[in-house]
């Protein structure tokens, strides 16, 4: 991850907007509801290689303009809903930018199959032990 919330702060836009919710009249007066935009096709933050990996995981949440929109209407203050929204927009990028550790697959060794094998015998056993003797 070579980008921080403040380089990103340079380039997003945001629009906002009256918001629904808690906040009686102030709702009906105050623009709270805030929408990031983010185009990462124009941005300076990525290499070619990564803007193709946002482009292939992020293809669901873009708009007409391919831009990545995050919307926040959680708090009453235009502020708090700017910075809410930006966290997303972080959170987003950093998990499609992240990529899992490719996983070798290994044949299990003696000692581990032996050590396997052993537990499945103190397992048996104990389970004969609670068996009851309905014979004598």
């Amino acid at each position: 991850m070579n980008f921080t919330k403040d380089d990103l702060q340079k380039e997003v836009t945001y629009k906002t907007s009256r918001s629904g919710g808690k906040g009686g009249q102030n709702v009906n007066k105050v623009s709270s509801k805030v929408e990031l935009l983010f185009n990462f096709d124009q941005s300076a933050l990525f290499t070619e290689e990564e803007k193709q990996l946002l482009w292939s995981k992020l293809q669901s949440r873009l708009n007409k303009d391919s831009n990545l929109q995050v919307v926040c209407e959680e708090e009453r203050s235009q502020l708090l809903n700017k910075e809410k929204a930006l966290d997303k927009l972080v959170l987003i990028l950093t998990n499609a930018l992240h990529q899992p550790k490719i996983r070798k697959a290994v044949k299990p060794t003696k000692a581990m199959i032996a050590a396997r094998l052993a537990k499945k015998k103190i397992q048996s056993a104990k389970k004969q032990n609670r068996k009851k003797d309905f014979g004598d």
